[in-house]
């Protein structure tokens, strides 16, 4: 498996780039950046990775800011959960009207719901609805990796002040589908450093 994950747009999001390396089929995560594109274009060249999908785990314009120019170099399919879609192409509800530069992306290709796997290759992505940030956000199992987006992070969750956030569907989230999970698996997280579920579950304030 290849996994690199870069730092993207003015928020810093975490944008990750998988693949699995005996097939050479991608998938990047949350391309929160536009001008950062090209440098995830020249990681699938360098690899001569083929980008199958683009997925983001929710529709914040930091995390879907390089959605249309990623999907007109590679054609590659969006996905994202049905709740967020209407995000996707809404300047409000995505809130990029409020960062002074107005943004849309393309509509998704297929939706994800709970349950859903991904195949990439060998590498097998399983989808967990984790609303609370907004309503249609997800995390991503793949082996002992789980990609947490906005949900849970390394000493804190996501927020939830925003329109469509829910405090109470995000601690739900996190209880009933994540710290379930064993510690030893590792969370990858929308913004910041990685950490361990055991870690989240000893330590984070939050929850």
């Amino acid at each position: 498996m290849f996994l690199k994950r870069l730092v993207v747009g003015p928020l810093e999001t975490n944008c990750y780039l998988i693949a699995c390396k005996k097939t050479k089929k991608a998938a990047v995560i949350d391309p929160g950046g536009e001008e950062e594109v090209d440098l995830i274009l020249k990681n699938l060249q360098d690899n001569d990775f083929n980008l199958e999908y683009i997925i983001n785990t929710h529709g914040h314009i930091d995390h879907i800011a390089g959605n249309k120019v990623l999907k007109e170099k590679t054609k590659a399919m969006l996905l994202i959960h049905k709740l967020d879609a209407p995000m996707l192409n809404d300047v409000n509800k995505n809130f990029s009207i409020f960062m002074g530069n107005k943004r849309c992306s393309p509509p998704a290709d297929s939706f994800l719901e709970e349950g859903d796997e991904i195949s990439l290759g060998k590498l097998k992505l399983i989808i967990i609805h984790t609303p609370g940030h907004t309503p249609g956000g997800i995390c991503l199992i793949l082996n002992n990796i789980v990609f947490t987006g906005d949900t849970l992070f390394a000493g804190g969750v996501g927020r939830t002040d925003l329109p469509g956030g829910s405090y109470q569907d995000l601690q739900k989230s996190i209880k009933e589908k994540l710290l379930v999970l064993s510690d030893d698996k590792i969370i990858y997280p929308g913004h910041g450093p990685d950490s361990t579920i055991g870690e989240e579950r000893r330590t984070n304030p939050y929850i």
